[in-house]
């Protein structure tokens, strides 16, 4: 069974969303303020998170920040009743993983969640073919979604793993911020590009020693982002067993 956080104030939707859910087989936990609500979704365990950015004394975007600071990567379904392209970018350059605008219809949000929990699933399936990225003194493990530098690992968040497991996958190969943000997010729209280039700042942040003299991720001017080749090495078929 699901676990699904719902942070919400208002009633109907409330409402509305916990028979949708359970339809779906959720078990739902509801919190009406922004406190409320981060603390539980802090401290429980939990397959997806539905966020309102309007909430009494914590708003969704804070709270979508805080916890991405806090590693806390449980998917980030954000609700919002701004129709401004510039509320939509800011939940996802925060880590949300997708959002919708008030008001949607039932089976929209029902799409968007069962997407989400398609998503997870695809990527917490072990694969036969695990692929081991090792680059340097950085390691990449596909299956277990591990991320070591010299040894320590490093707490990313899906979307941040996603971006340098594609990019480290296909050294040498530049994508552009649209075709990183089709790939990634699944979104099309102009304007998004922002979204892709904060994710690549917070990734050089937490895997470049020297952010100035970047050795993995870096800059194809005029066209976006790829990995370094120089030395990069990849293994297909290796295990932990053989580091």
């Amino acid at each position: 069974m699901k676990k699904v956080l719902l942070i919400e104030d208002d009633a109907h939707i409330k409402d509305l969303l916990e028979i949708h859910l359970s339809d779906l087989g959720c078990q739902l936990k509801m919190a009406q303020n922004g406190s409320m609500g981060y603390r539980m979704a802090l401290t429980e365990a939990l397959d997806l998170i539905i966020l309102d950015i309007m909430l009494p004394d914590k708003d969704g975007i804070e709270i979508c920040r805080d916890l991405r600071a806090n590693n806390i990567d449980t998917p980030i379904l954000m609700l919002t009743a701004r129709s401004e392209e510039i509320d939509k970018i800011l939940g996802l350059e925060t880590g949300a993983d997708d959002y919708l605008t008030k008001p949607f219809s039932v089976r929209e949000f029902i799409a968007r969640v069962k997407a989400i929990f398609r998503r997870v699933q695809m990527l917490n399936t072990p694969r036969d073919d695990n692929q081991i990225i090792r680059h340097g003194a950085l390691i990449i493990d596909q299956a277990k979604r591990k991320v070591l530098r010299g040894g320590e690992r490093i707490d990313l968040t899906p979307k941040e793993f996603d971006l340098l497991y594609l990019l480290a996958s296909n050294p040498g190969k530049s994508y552009s911020r649209d075709r990183l943000l089709s790939i990634i997010w699944g979104y099309e729209f102009e304007g998004y590009e922002h979204t892709v280039n904060s994710h690549i700042n917070r990734l050089r942040a937490k895997v470049e020693e020297n952010l100035s003299d970047p050795e993995y991720i870096l800059t194809t001017w005029g066209i976006g982002y790829r990995f370094n080749d120089e030395i990069s090495e990849i293994n297909p078929h290796e295990n932990e067993n053989k580091k």
